[in-house]
């Protein structure tokens, strides 16, 4: 195994912890709509309003950029690094 696949291993490995970690510190959604029908309430709140500049918005956002970060190390492993070591074996060879 190549330094590069142990490497990209760690780093999808890290990265895969902390969104899980980062999934479990998010709230449950709830269903607003359902409990202010029956309950009278309004979903106009303030926190609704401001809901972009919580604690809950930037751990949202935190995991999506980890997700996609995750997906390129991936794609970067899988494709990228097999081409690399295969042109520096042909290159070793000649």
């Amino acid at each position: 195994m190549e330094i590069y696949e142990i490497i990209c291993g760690a780093i999808v490995l890290a990265l895969s912890l902390l969104i899980v970690i980062l999934c479990l510190m998010q709230d449950a959604k709830t269903q607003q709509n359902m409990t202010s029908a029956l309950g009278g309430g309004s979903n106009e709140s303030f926190y609704g309003q401001n809901e972009g500049n919580t604690r809950e918005a930037a751990l949202q956002k935190l995991t999506k950029i980890l997700g996609i970060i995750a997906i390129v190390v991936i794609i970067c492993m899988n494709i990228v690094i097999p081409i690399i070591m295969h042109l520096t074996q042909s290159g070793a060879a000649e």
